[in-house]
């Protein structure tokens, strides 16, 4: 006969801790405690990315491909400041419309991969269109980092960053870095540690859009916070349905699905006599 379970096992839904094997199965994030921290890394192609992400896990990483997809799955591990951060090389993107299988992959980790944070990659030397990527995660989360690359080919190009007025105008913080020298890397790792465990407060700047599809958002919004039920922000996904991707619901309903899966097997396995 079950009876709730009294060992506060990871998995148990007694227990206060998200069961880190959902996202292993899920996203193939292989967490081995459940006090490592899940580090997200995006941006653009060519914006040195893959640069911040070698510099950062060294020869701690692994390369596969994303469950169900022909994607490559970049991850590797890093310590700082005593604790350890998985990070996840997602594909390199414009955009996260789901437009392509890199751009679908990227958005579904953002929004059911549960990374305590976020690090978007932007190139120094052209702001403007990597900064299009910075609002759409903003978007889907709020705990992001801003990792300004390349400064050193700004700086030859007579380019100059206001970083402190940039990190005020998107409300969350923003780090310079020169990431093939090493330079800012251990104040990027210090924001995103602050930041994962809400040492740092973000509060991120959030597009405001036409009357017409604003009005449209406040119609589609309260139906969408009812069936979400906090699972992903409503006015992103209400902005979605609107911009006629429909395959946010699709990963809405799988992920749905494999968390109605996970729950019964936690109360089958964990919650015995």
């Amino acid at each position: 006969m079950s009876r709730p379970c009294q060992q506060g096992c990871s998995g148990c839904p007694s227990s206060q801790k998200e069961d880190p094997q959902v996202l292993q199965e899920k996203f193939a994030v292989k967490l081995t405690s459940p006090e490592q921290i899940v580090v997200a890394l995006a941006g653009n192609p060519n914006v040195g990315k893959s640069t911040v992400f070698n510099a950062l896990t060294g020869l701690n990483q692994h390369t596969g491909n994303w469950p169900g997809k022909t994607v490559t799955n970049a991850q590797g591990l890093t310590r700082h400041k005593n604790r350890e951060f998985i990070l996840v090389d997602l594909p390199g993107t414009y955009s996260l419309l789901a437009n392509s299988v890199d751009e679908q992959v990227a958005r579904d980790f953002l929004c059911f991969g549960n990374p305590q944070a976020t690090i978007v990659v932007v190139d120094a030397t052209c702001l403007e269109r990597n900064l299009n990527l910075v609002f759409q995660v903003l978007e889907i989360t709020s705990k992001v980092v801003v990792c300004v690359n390349l400064l050193d080919e700004a700086k030859r190009k007579g380019l100059e960053v206001n970083i402190k007025t940039l990190s005020q105008e998107l409300g969350v913080p923003v780090v310079p870095t020169v990431a093939r020298d090493g330079q800012g890397l251990k104040e990027l790792m210090n924001a995103v540690h602050d930041v994962a465990l809400g040492i740092i407060k973000t509060n991120p700047q959030k597009m405001t859009y036409d009357q017409d599809i604003e009005e449209a958002i406040q119609t589609i919004e309260p139906k969408l916070n009812n069936i979400l039920q906090g699972l992903l922000d409503s006015r992103w996904v209400a902005l979605r349905l609107l911009d006629g991707d429909h395959t946010i619901l699709q990963s809405i309903y799988e992920h749905l699905k494999v968390d109605a899966a996970h729950s019964l097997e936690r109360r089958v396995t964990y919650c015995h006599d």
